[in-house]
Formats: C-alpha cells, sequence, structure tokens
C-alpha cells in the first residue's frame, strides 16, 4: 500500500528546464554562435551543472568564461520564469495526496532557498511535510541520496512510497533506491531514453492520483 508521494521540483511542478534551455541557448549563441542541442542539454537535467558546464567546455574551448555564461543566462531565466505557473495537474495531485492520507515530500538537486522561494510563490509549499534538497545531502541525482533521505524522513519502505519525475537523473536515482515512479517529462525531456518505470503520462492531467495509486496498488 501506498504511504507517501515523492516530488520532484525543477520540470515537474514548474517548468525551470525549458526557460534553462532557452536562456544558455539565447546567451551561447549570442556570445559564441554556438547552437545548444536540446538533446544534449537534456542529458544534463534533474542533476547539477557540473555535467553540463563540462559539455561546454569541451565545445567551446577556452574561450569559455562560466561565470559571465552564469550570469547572463540567469538574469534571462528569472525573467522567463516570473510569471510561471506550475504545470497542469499539479495542485490537484498535491490536494490528492494530502485527501488520500499520503505523507507529501520533495526531493530536488536543487537548494533549500530555490525550491521554498518558487514553491511559496505558487502557493505550494504547504502541500509538503518535508522538503529534501542539494543542501541535505553530499550527492544529488542521479545518485540515490536525495530519495534515501525523503524515505528517512517519510519513515516508509521503497515500496511504500512512489517517486513523481521529469528527468532521467531523476528516474535512475529513483531506481537506485528501489522506488517505483511515474514519468512526467516536460518539452525539454520528452525524448530523453526513459526505461523501466512503473507509469509515464504526459500531464498529471491525463490521469488523476488515485487512479495512479491504484495501478501501484494493482
Amino acid at each position: 500500500m501506498i504511504k507517501a508521494a515523492i516530488f520532484d521540483f525543477d520540470g515537474l511542478i514548474l517548468d525551470t528546464e525549458t526557460a534553462w534551455y532557452d536562456a544558455y541557448k539565447e546567451v551561447l549563441k549570442r556570445q559564441f554562435q554556438f547552437n545548444l542541442p536540446l538533446e544534449d542539454f537534456a542529458k544534463c537535467v534533474g542533476s547539477n551543472d557540473t555535467m553540463f558546464l563540462s559539455y561546454l567546455q569541451k565545445e567551446i574551448g577556452s574561450q569559455l568564461n562560466i561565470d559571465s555564461i552564469r550570469e547572463e543566462a540567469w538574469k534571462l531565466h528569472s525573467q522567463y520564469v516570473s510569471d510561471a505557473k506550475a504545470r497542469e495537474g499539479v495542485t490537484e495531485y498535491l490536494q490528492g495526496a494530502k485527501d488520500q492520507g499520503l505523507t507529501v515530500s520533495l526531493a530536488t538537486s536543487s537548494t533549500t532557498e530555490w525550491a521554498t522561494t518558487h514553491l511559496t510563490n505558487l502557493n505550494l509549499l504547504s502541500y509538503f511535510d518535508f522538503l529534501v534538497t542539494k543542501d541535505m545531502v553530499d550527492r544529488v541525482k542521479p545518485a540515490p541520496d536525495l530519495f534515501l533521505k525523503a524515505l528517512e524522513n517519510l519513515g516508509v519502505e521503497a515500496h511504500e512510497a512512489v517517486v513523481f519525475e521529469d528527468s532521467l537523473n531523476g528516474l535512475l536515482a529513483a531506481q537506485k533506491a528501489e522506488l517505483p515512479t511515474v514519468i512526467i517529462p516536460n518539452p525539454v525531456t520528452a525524448g530523453l531514453p526513459f526505461e523501466n518505470y512503473h507509469l509515464k503520462l504526459n500531464s498529471m492531467a491525463d490521469m488523476t492520483l488515485k487512479e495512479v495509486l491504484k495501478t501501484l496498488d494493482g
């Protein structure tokens, strides 16, 4: 029986990932005439930016100024997400989790400040019993640390929880923690080679949380 739900944040609750892609694509095109391929950016989604920055270093070389690119992309990203709404069905899933008596945790590779700020702006923070962020673990996704910490906080076994994820790195982390996982990609991650998940939806509007839980319990 499912007793808890664990949600990713970036790309799942709020589509910050498409905004990051658009921001970096614009900055790199303007500064280096470099066209950032979506498929290469998507591979880095759900983790920290180490993989992405290594990729840029390899593609662009010594002329790359990481701090400058980060700063410019951050400015654009802030503009893109300033008025963004939660993805379709998110509020209904969070409310549904409460209605079903589930304990709810966040598990994100972002910082506590980032997650708290955006969840507050979206009026969603109160739905979460626990927040697990990169500030609380040694390794972020695709390592399982965030999910293992969430399970510890929730006080449940892996088979008693369900994870909602949008990225391949998130799925890999959940699989290492032996957690049933529902994949709900965003426009950036839709083309990734997801495998061995419990369920995949285009949107949370495709199926109610109650229906998802029924398939898990079945």
